[in-house]
């Protein structure tokens, strides 16, 4: 059977120029399968699992559907057309990212709404009037319940990674804003699973929707060759997480804790291979420097937490390294998704101490993953194939120098610290520390 163009599926000519433009000429298998239904104002369930074309399926309909038979004519201060919500700060940019160069053949205005910075700027957005917003849903009620921003003429509502949603606790949030739409608009729905009350959201807000799963043989998570790599101790575990980073590829190594992800990355880089880190103790301003790092090539190397895992989309990710072993299965597959996106192959490698072998086959066995565990040296032919071409050595920058007498590790400083104790003031005038460490997220 002839695989349809997006021209065929009902796609607007100005979008499938833009989509062109892209590169993007054949629909993947939920978007050739939901587009005629979407385009058409149909409720839609689309069951996928990550890396398998959902942005776009759901994007094209959206700005389609508003820059046409919805247009609404003049923009309204606060009152968007369309919404977006996703669970993730990272997911919403660049779902924006996505759904900004489509709205634009149809003059229509995009912005984002998440938390973790002043909330300013997004005022102002929706005070200058937007057509469509892409929203973390917590950041999304708390201005709304300031009066900023009111859904009554939202005329599509897409709900993205439903599951991730439920996971993270926000079905509350979730429903408490989708109360807020009008009954009558056109509601899309996209998670992988129907768990964890997703399925109740599903009965309570579409209607007479059509369900559209990729069928697995299609799914891009075909594409992935999974391995297990046994190693004996800690020291011997980083040496093989060394060699798998110093690929020319993308490459993306997860861990479980904010603490350990960044000492990775820095031990990466302190050994030339530069790398950044994602995790929640980021600002937003250093996630999206460290995100555009990895997007644009300059750095290949990404180490990331389990909550970063499904706010991350970017393509060409070669390889994934579970450097520690997730702890349930699901978070296995949802960090594994972030390799064999878009119709490419991919690997995924985890890596297992003795002790923890007996958990990550009952953790396979539940994602429904067969392999068979193998130790495994920088040396091993397999690990060596893996890696393919060796990226060259980068010169870590120097250190830069601490001040001295102030903040330092120097003896000279330890005494300073302790003559200001016991004088109740630090030398030198300044007032001494507070007891607490500092908060925030």
């Amino acid at each position: 059977m002839t695989t349809p163009d997006f021209r065929t599926l009902g796609v607007p000519a100005p979008l499938v120029e833009i989509l062109a433009a892209d590169g993007k000429t054949t629909p993947t298998p939920i978007q050739a399968d939901s587009l005629p239904d979407t385009l058409a104002g149909r409720d839609v369930l689309g069951r996928g699992r990550t890396g398998s074309g959902k942005t776009i399926a759901f994007a094209l309909p959206m700005v389609a559907r508003l820059g046409t038979v919805l247009a609404g004519g003049s923009r309204r201060a606060g009152r968007p057309l369309g919404l977006v919500l996703a669970p993730t700060r990272e997911l919403v940019t660049q779902i924006a990212r996505t759904i900004e160069p489509l709205a634009e053949a149809y003059g229509l205005k995009v912005t984002t709404i998440f938390g973790g910075i002043n909330q300013k700027r997004q005022v102002e957005a929706l005070r200058a009037g937007v057509d469509i917003v892409v929203a973390a849903p917590g950041r999304l009620e708390d201005l709304m319940q300031q009066g900023f921003v009111h859904l009554d003429a939202v005329e599509i509502t897409v709900l993205d990674e439903a599951d991730h949603m439920a996971d993270l606790g926000f079905l509350p949030v979730v429903t408490r804003i989708l109360d807020k739409t009008p009954r009558g608009g056109q509601r899309l729905l996209f998670s992988a699973t129907l768990d964890n009350g997703v399925d109740k959201l599903v009965k309570r807000y579409l209607q007479n929707e059509v369900l559209h799963s990729v069928d697995e043989a299609n799914s891009p998570v075909a594409a992935m060759t999974h391995h297990v790599y046994l190693t004996e101790d800690q020291d011997t575990k980083f040496e093989l997480v060394k060699s798998l980073a110093s690929g020319t590829g993308r490459r993306m190594l997860f861990m479980r804790t904010k603490h350990q992800a960044k000492k990775l990355a820095k031990k990466l880089t302190e050994s030339g291979i530069p790398a950044v880190d994602l995790h929640g103790n980021l600002s937003q301003p250093q996630r999206d420097r460290n995100l555009a790092a990895f997007g644009d090539g300059s750095v290949r190397v990404m180490v990331a937490t389990d909550v970063a895992a499904r706010g991350v989309h970017v393509d060409e990710v070669e390889l994934v390294v579970h450097v520690d072993p997730p702890v349930e299965h699901k978070a296995y597959l949802h960090r594994s998704g972030r390799t064999a996106r878009a119709g490419n192959e991919g690997d995924v490698v985890t890596i297992a101490l003795p002790s923890q072998l007996q958990d990550l086959k009952q953790l396979l066995r539940k994602a429904a993953i067969t392999v068979t565990p193998k130790p495994a040296t920088p040396a091993s032919p397999e690990v060596v194939a893996l890696v393919g071409d060796v990226a060259p050595y980068v010169k870590p920058a120097p250190r830069q120098a601490k001040p001295q007498g102030g903040g330092g590790t120097s003896q000279g400083a330890n005494a300073q610290r302790k003559r200001a104790r016991r004088t109740g003031g630090a030398e030198g005038g300044e007032p001494r520390e507070g007891g607490r460490g500092r908060g925030g997220r």
